[in-house]
């Protein structure tokens, strides 16, 4: 039987990932380890959930330590940079995975008050901005480049709902192209994948929207069929992208907001 050709896809590089504890960031880990990262450092508020899944990646053969933050502070994004340098002597890719729902999913523009549009862009904006710029800080002191994705979304590329969580992305993926050319120079490398939605997670949940008792696969059945392809998507889906995207296979690709929608944004 031929080996796995993704298997050391990751091999030698130590990853940072905010959001680890849970859906997509917690995906996403999973399969850095899978592939072979010599490390990983995951960050997030759930501190009994984020050392679980650091003791239990450590076990399956991947050095993984997990960092209580919260980074709609300044000093927790440095902070949590700082202690993955320190314990695993440099940092290769940083994933930052940064967002909050529309508090109220369904709401008005106009029913969005300051209050709720200035959380959603000092976590979903603020949150990745301070990500990237503590990763660029470290990637320019070691010299040898490095890979930053975020954490976009299709409602950051067409109108869909959600306006303001929608413009929080846009500007997500500006700062992601804008991010990727000043530091191309310096061999570092900054993409965005930008998922529609996600059934699986609790992305609705924490917007407000409760899921009937055993409804999950009736609303992810409704949610595959906005998608050309008539599937939902998945955070393994997104993980998959993720892995490709901050892997050296993608060395000639920077600037890019990837949709991983099922079609829905090339109608």
């Amino acid at each position: 039987m031929a080996a796995d050709a993704t298997a050391g896809q990751l091999a030698g590089k130590v990853a940072a990932i905010t959001g680890g504890t849970q859906g997509l960031g917690e995906a996403i880990a999973r399969l850095f380890a899978a592939r072979g990262a010599a490390g990983l450092a995951i960050c997030g508020r759930n501190v009994e959930r984020g050392e679980a899944i650091a003791s239990e990646l450590s076990g399956a053969g991947c050095p993984t330590e997990f960092v209580h933050t919260d980074l709609e502070r300044m000093e927790d994004g440095r902070n949590f940079i700082d202690s993955t340098e320190t314990s695993f002597g440099r940092l290769d890719i940083i994933f930052n995975n940064v967002g909050i729902p529309t508090p109220r999913l369904g709401m008005s523009f106009e029913d969005h008050t300051v209050d709720d549009f200035d959380r959603l862009m000092a976590v979903n904006l603020r949150g990745v901005f301070l990500g990237c710029k503590h990763a660029v800080i470290q990637f320019k002191k070691q010299g040898d480049g490095g890979v930053i994705l975020n954490t976009g979304s299709v409602a950051g590329l067409v109108g869909w709902g959600g306006t303001v969580y929608g413009a929080t992305k846009g500007g997500v993926h500006q700062l992601t192209r804008g991010v990727a050319i000043e530091c191309a120079p310096f061999g570092i490398r900054v993409n965005a994948i930008c998922p529609a939605a996600m059934p699986y997670t609790n992305f609705a949940a924490a917007g407000g929207m409760e899921t009937p008792a055993g409804g999950i696969e009736q609303v992810a059945q409704s949610v595959g069929s906005m998608h050309p392809l008539g599937r939902p998507i998945t955070a393994e889906d997104c993980a998959e992208a993720a892995v490709y995207l901050v892997s050296d296979r993608a060395a000639n690709i920077t600037g890019v907001a990837f949709p991983v929608d099922g079609g829905y944004v090339a109608r």
